[in-house]
């Protein structure tokens, strides 16, 4: 059947999508029947990725998709796919790859053209309709490509033959005949430790981006093999994002990256998975230093994911735009002028400790930031501060926002989730465990047929999920399980396991692919090897398998996670670029922990244990009858007095009694190498 010869995005859920439903190109979704059009057709495919907080997603599309010139060339020659990356990051990593191996630089909007049978044969990121930025013009490159196309098909058709070949051999690649047993932890963290930058943190250069793969691996490495000058790179980064123009100091929250090398110009997208990895690492950042700044950023941002970016039932969103007035960051910059009409004579009250930035590279209004004053000050001066800051957010609040994105992604929330479950239980706040467990329920409620969506937005749900939701979400019931203890969640989560063996495992049954084995219309099935800016979803499928085991004392969940990981790290070794998450969940894996314990009247042992979050170790509180976490760890608990007993791999330490104890085992280097 003919798709109609018109725009069909009208009917789309995704607000990216959606803003792209008026222009006058015959946009298709990604979809088996766009695919076959173009073969029915016997045309060339233009695929156009990005999502809704892209800032150079939104000037080509003002520049090109809504030109009805441009549009009119574009319906004439070419069948057009408009692709969500964030709904389809499968599409996305598999034409980003091919990108990169015609030797471009990667970034969105990525735009690719593709044979009939969706085989890349050349793109580019962002084109202008006119030459501009030593660019061609959009005009100027449709048309090359149809002479090209029309003169050299044949030539074009074997080029997209090789590239797809080496995409598949590097998103795709087969069992390892050698599976690897011992993950290359301190190693890699030494090659990332030797790319940092030691004034600022991050990788040296710009953009600088969170990066939170690496600094997972470098905080790992601290804790494994006591490596303070891997700890001190984490904890510079941190400092400084915190600090600088990246981080929201008005409103809480971190935007996706910097564009300079010293963290202050952000582009000011703000990303729900920036987020939640940002608590975690503060998390812990606090529980080591006790720096009262990783505190008041925690608190901040969580707020800010609260206030701004929870849904109808209790769902997050995914992102909030860039730009708002069609400018980029205009919500959030300050002039001196509007702080002193906001705060009069308190201005320079403000300003003695945060600055206004405006580096030559900016072309906006002045960016805030207190990268001057990193060090935090007495408790009594720092709530002031706030109180300033709080005056602000009040007056801000009357600018038009940004756009947010809205669609809940499952494994964001995961994340989000799990951050907010160690958060509320470190800090002692309920209400946070509270907006996990809403969060958790909205996701769960989600399932048909015991099967997680992607995205969901407005009544709609995009299956089947990706091997990274599932993941996310153990991990989630998981963290929320250490929060509340209560049994369901492990229950949920092991039915969720289930269902990654049944629709994700591989040939081998020692790994699994991103997408389903019933997902219609996916190119090629990948892997998901490959970190972005989270784990990949084979790190994070490790990650939670391990932890389940743990939680439910499932001895062979943990020896099949224990395989998984072997050969994910074989197969790593043939790979680039991208692979920390890997490491970092096999060293887990390697070397789990895990924390049993009872209270017997005030609930001091517990306490102690929630204020030391670490991603190794997974804590249980015992109840009145022996358990399987008990029965896994092989040891007897005596009920009738308090006591903790760690598990390091495979043996267990002597029971610790008191508090005190508790605490300096946790945060000695007993618990490291077991």
């Amino acid at each position: 059947m003919a798709l109609p010869d018109r725009n069909l995005l009208g009917n789309q859920s995704s607000p990216y999508l959606l803003q792209h439903a008026e222009n006058p190109v015959h946009w298709r979704p990604w979809s088996a029947e766009a695919l076959a059009e173009a073969k029915s057709l016997n045309r060339p495919i233009i695929l156009s990725v990005g999502y809704a907080a892209c800032h150079w997603c939104h000037v080509m599309a003002h520049e090109c998709f809504e030109d009805r010139d441009v549009a009119d060339v574009m319906n004439r020659l070419f069948v057009n796919i408009k692709v969500d990356r964030e709904e389809r990051p499968d599409i996305d990593q598999i034409y980003m790859t091919a990108l990169t191996a015609m030797g471009e630089q990667g970034g969105w909007p990525l735009t690719m053209f593709l044979t009939p049978d969706a085989k890349p044969f050349w793109g580019g990121t962002y084109f202008p309709k006119t030459p501009r930025f030593g660019r061609p013009g959009f005009v100027q490159v449709l048309n090359a490509i149809h002479a090209a196309w029309t003169d050299k098909r044949s030539e074009l058709e074997r080029s997209a033959e090789g590239l797809s070949a080496h995409v598949e051999k590097h998103l795709a690649p087969q069992a390892h005949d050698e599976p690897a047993s011992r993950p290359p932890l301190h190693s890699m963290a030494q090659q990332i430790a030797s790319l940092f930058d030691n004034n600022s943190g991050g990788l040296r250069g710009a953009p600088k981006f969170p990066n939170n793969p690496f600094l997972d691996l470098l905080w790992l490495d601290w804790l494994e093999n006591g490596t303070t000058s891997h700890r001190d790179a984490v904890l510079l980064t941190l400092r400084h994002m915190l600090s600088g123009g990246i981080y929201d100091h008005v409103g809480g929250g971190l935007s996706r990256y910097s564009t300079d090398a010293n963290w202050r110009v952000p582009h000011f997208e703000k990303m729900l998975y920036d987020n939640a990895q940002l608590v975690r690492l503060s998390c812990y950042a606090y529980a080591e230093t006790g720096d009262r700044l990783f505190l008041h950023r925690v608190e901040e941002t969580i707020s800010w994911l609260l206030r701004e970016m929870r849904v109808e039932g209790g769902g997050f969103a995914s992102s909030l735009d860039a730009d708002s007035e069609g400018e980029e960051g205009k919500f959030y910059l300050w002039t001196r002028a509007q702080i002193d009409d906001v705060l009069g004579d308190e201005a320079n009250e403000l300003l003695a400790v945060y600055q206004l930035a405006a580096p030559a590279e900016w072309e906006g209004d002045p960016i805030l930031h207190r990268l001057g004053n990193q060090h935090t000050l007495e408790p009594e001066h720092e709530h002031r501060l706030q109180t300033l800051l709080e005056r602000l957010q009040e007056a801000r609040a009357n600018r038009p926002p940004p756009g947010r994105d809205d669609k809940v992604l499952v494994d964001w929330n995961g994340m989000a989730i799990g951050a907010l479950a160690t958060a509320g239980r470190q800090f002692d706040r309920p209400d946070w465990i509270s907006a996990a467990t809403e969060a958790f329920r909205f996701v769960a409620e989600s399932m048909e047929e015991g099967r997680l969506p992607h995205s969901i937005r407005a009544g709609k749900k995009l299956y089947p999920a990706l091997a990274s939701d599932y993941a996310a979400m153990i991990s989630a019931a998981v963290a929320l399980f250490q929060a509340n203890q209560d049994e369901m969640l492990i229950r949920q989560a092991q039915q969720w396991a289930e269902m990654l063996d049944r629709w994700y495992v591989d040939e081998t049954g020692t790994g699994y692919y991103l997408t389903a084995s019933d997902s219609k219309d996916t190119p090629m099935r990948i892997r998901g090897d490959v970190d972005e800016a989270v784990p990949s979803a084979t790190a994070q499928v490790i990650t939670a398998l391990v932890h389940l085991s743990s939680a439910s004392g499932d001895h062979p969940l943990y020896e099949k996670a224990v395989q998984v990981a072997g050969a994910a790290l074989g197969r790593a070794k043939s790979q680039p670029y991208g692979q920390a998450g890997i490491v970092h969940a096999a060293a887990l894996a390697q070397q789990p922990m895990k924390l049993l314990m009872l209270d017997i009247g005030e609930p001091k042992i517990i306490s102690v244990a929630n204020q030391i979050p670490d991603p190794r170790r997974v804590d249980i509180v015992v109840g009145p009858e022996e358990g399987a976490a008990e029965r896994q760890a092989g040891i007897t608990i005596d009920r009738s007095i308090a006591g903790a007993w760690l598990c390091i791999g495979q043996r267990c330490l002597p029971p610790l009694r008191d508090p005190v104890t508790l605490d300096a085992t946790l945060r000695s280097a007993s618990t490291r190498n077991g």
